[in-house]
């Protein structure tokens, strides 16, 4: 009789597995909205789904009275393009100085900056941001950009040095000078960890989002929830948190499956 640390699940049960804990908290939500909502009708902790749905339609699909405009999607696209602005910036940064990295005299300077910049937590010069650059766009999308990048560089540092020694020897050896070996041997290996990086960055990028646009902004995903809350909008609230979490996970399987695509060779650490 095998382990039971060495058995795995079948198909069907693995399926069922992955969607026990979700249904377990539906079926605790949907008893625990059904009591309130008994006991008090007017109760606004845990609204009903048919409340949340009726809420979904009035914000996405009924137009605003005093504006016209669609709120769900406008703050959807306001949320979707401070951050993928935020995640192109820090992206390239991060590739930009990794591949330095490469260099000792760029990496003996850069490598203890970037250390401590990473130790800083963002949210706490979110007022330096905002009295320096202005309530704008630009203080929003840096504060993704400050909270994210140090951690992807460190990230691209350690994939510089794991890259072995004999490949680099052999690649000069062969000729080619500092600019092809990162061209051509150093940055193929950091585009696809750099990829991975970013979908573990998406949690903190969202965080970032949702603050800034919480305390300056008169749009976003984030600028509405807080909005909203002042009259305890839960079935405003909850929907809007429930398509923040799908939006983060149809970027993180959309980044995956780039990363599989463009480098079916890569395999991150912990795949099976």
């Amino acid at each position: 009789m095998s382990r039971l640390m060495n058995r795995k699940p079948g198909r069907v049960l693995h399926l069922g597995l992955v969607l026990l804990p979700f249904a377990l908290l539906l079926l605790l939500y949907l008893s625990s909205s059904q009591a309130r909502l008994t006991e008090n009708p007017n109760d606004k902790l845990l609204p009903s789904f048919t409340q949340m749905a009726d809420a979904v339609d009035r914000m996405a699909f009924t137009p605003d009275r005093r504006t016209g405009a669609y709120l769900w999607w406008d703050d959807t696209s306001a949320s979707l393009k401070r951050l993928g602005t935020g995640l192109a910036i820090a992206a390239a940064t991060s590739l930009v100085l990794g591949l330095a990295m490469l260099i000792p005299l760029l990496r003996t300077p850069l490598s203890p900056l970037v250390t401590v910049i990473s130790m800083i937590p963002p949210l706490s010069i979110l007022p330096i941001l905002f009295i320096v650059m202005g309530l704008g766009e630009l203080s929003k999308v840096m504060l993704i950009v400050i909270g994210i990048t140090p951690v992807l560089i460190r990230d691209m540092q350690q994939r510089v040095s794991e890259i072995p020694t004999e490949l680099l020897i052999k690649a000069q050896t062969l000729g080619a000078n500092t600019w092809q070996v990162v061209i051509r041997v150093v940055l193929p290996q950091l585009l696809p960890r750099l990829l991975q990086g970013l979908c573990l960055a998406l949690g903190p990028a969202w965080l970032f989002l949702i603050a800034a646009e919480a305390i300056a902004s008169t749009d976003g995903l984030g600028y509405r929830i807080f909005l909203v809350r002042r009259y305890l909008a839960m079935d405003v609230i909850l929907p809007y948190v429930a398509w923040i979490t799908l939006l983060a996970f149809i970027m993180d399987r959309a980044l995956k499956g780039l990363c599989r695509a463009l480098f079916p060779w890569f395999e991150p650490k912990g795949a099976h």
